[in-house]
């Protein structure tokens, strides 16, 4: 995981004063504090350390002190340029100074975000460079294997502990920056979940809205539409004959009732109370969300939506909306002065109730349409029983004779007829036939319900 580094220097400002080595910035004003004693230490020894070496080279005590203060203020820079701090404070070994200018100058370095090839020649030349100075500046008195002894373990005491307490420090750091980028990486992950399943629940909010608006359209308005068209034949006959007008009447009564009842059923579904802490999503929509793939628009399952339409719905006191109950949908069309000639093509073998509905509902909203806009015309109704799918048609000649009852049309009819087919993955087409007709045809694939339960199983 690559980071930029204004995100670096960020991470390295919260590791710590000693974080962040090699990149020319003070993390903050307690390592500047830091930076500066440490340098004033430093040239505060190398001073008292470079009058001893003046009165040994035979030089004025002001030099050696000078050299001392410059050598040791090179420590403040140790952050910009720690590797340099390193090659002064061993250029400064022989002549017995900056001793704490090795010393933190390698932590430092081995703290750093340095090439490991680098520390480690910088670690090798200190080792050595002490090794060297501490054979040639031991007395004669120390002979024999003590004398390498010694001298090999002041160079491992001058050069191992800063290295590895620097490579702890700077491997802990850089844990703890990737550790807070991953703690960065998963918040934005999370809240870029939490949006996605906004979106996925506003989807299926709006998915079961117009769910619930197909449905009460089409338990309304067809009941509804014949009620207007048996209203105005009880109009026109009803001092002609009153006994068609009462039969008239008597149906506008019924259908009003059944209208009123699927209303009712419609309403209750509605109003049922959500399990406690369950969202304010039906099932069904919960389920179409995740069969149809959600607001990504992936590709739909047409069986799992088949399960979430035909979880749901009202049912009407004629029986539910299944294709068993077309002939008392057409013999209703044909009370209100409608010639609809009804044809089957082979058995039902049984289809899933999503099928069964939408199969009734394109039916019965393309009746509904035949009595608004074109009243006695003579209508064809086919059903045709396929393997694997079933195939619908209603289409009705021109209208002819007087206009029927005005009937308000929403134009919201055959939107809902191709959403409800084309969620099962079904064709939906319906337009102007060329003798100045209409025609609503659909073809839904429908697994047999047998089928359907053992897969479901």
């Amino acid at each position: 995981m690559t980071t930029t580094g204004e995100e670096r220097r960020t991470a390295v400002e919260r590791a710590g004063p000693e974080a962040g080595s090699g990149d020319g910035r003070w993390p903050r004003w307690r390592a500047v504090a830091l930076d500066v004693s440490l340098a004033v230490a430093s040239s505060a020894e190398c001073a008292v350390e470079g009058v001893w070496f003046s009165r040994d080279a035979g030089l004025p005590a002001g030099v050696g002190v000078t050299f001392g203060l410059l050598a040791g203020s090179v420590l403040g820079f140790r952050r910009r340029w720690p590797a340099a701090v390193v090659l002064v404070g061993l250029a400064v070994t022989p002549a017995l100074m900056g001793f704490l200018l090795v010393v933190v100058g390698l932590y430092t370095v081995a703290s750093s975000d340095l090439p490991r090839r680098l520390i480690g020649a910088l670690t090798g030349m200190s080792l050595v460079g002490v090794l060297v100075v501490a054979l040639v500046r031991m007395g004669p008195e120390v002979e024999g294997w003590f004398r390498w002894f010694a001298a090999v373990s002041t160079a491992l005491g001058h050069t191992a502990p800063p290295v590895l307490l620097g490579l702890y420090v700077g491997a802990r750091r850089r844990l703890m920056e990737s550790l807070r980028e991953r703690a960065d990486s998963l918040e934005r992950e999370l809240q870029l979940l939490a949006e996605r399943a906004e979106e996925r629940a506003e989807w299926a909010r709006n998915e079961e809205r117009r769910r619930i608006a197909r449905e009460m359209h089409d338990v309304v308005a067809h009941r509804v539409s014949l009620m207007v068209v048996h209203a105005a034949a009880l109009q026109a006959v009803a001092l002609k004959d009153p006994e068609k007008a009462a039969r008239n009447a008597a149906l506008v009564g019924d259908m009003g009732r059944q209208a009123l009842t699927e209303l009712r059923e419609m309403l209750g579904v509605l109003r049922s109370t959500p399990a406690a802490g369950a969202a304010p999503v039906s099932a069904s929509a919960q389920v179409s969300v995740s069969a149809a793939g959600g607001p990504a628009g992936s590709p739909r399952v047409p069986e799992q939506r088949v399960a979430a339409e035909g979880a749901g719905g009202p049912e009407g006191v004629d029986g539910p909306a299944r294709l068993a109950a077309l002939g008392e949908l057409i013999g209703q069309s044909r009370a209100a002065g409608v010639v609809v000639e009804f044809l089957e093509e082979g058995e039902s073998p049984g289809y899933p109730p999503a099928v069964e509905r939408t199969a009734f509902r394109v039916v019965q909203e393309a009746l509904t349409n035949v009595h608004k806009h074109a009243a006695g015309a003579r209508t064809r109704v086919r059903v045709a029983h396929r393997v694997g799918e079933v195939a619908m048609q209603v289409e009705n000649e021109p209208p002819g004779g007087a206009a029927g009852a005005a009937l308000p049309s929403g134009g919201n009819g055959l939107v809902g007829m191709r959403e409800r087919v084309t969620s099962l993955g079904g064709a939906f087409v319906a337009g102007p036939t060329e003798r100045g007709g209409f025609r609503v045809s659909a073809v839904i694939p429908a697994p047999s319900a047998a089928g359907s339960a053992s897969s479901a199983g």
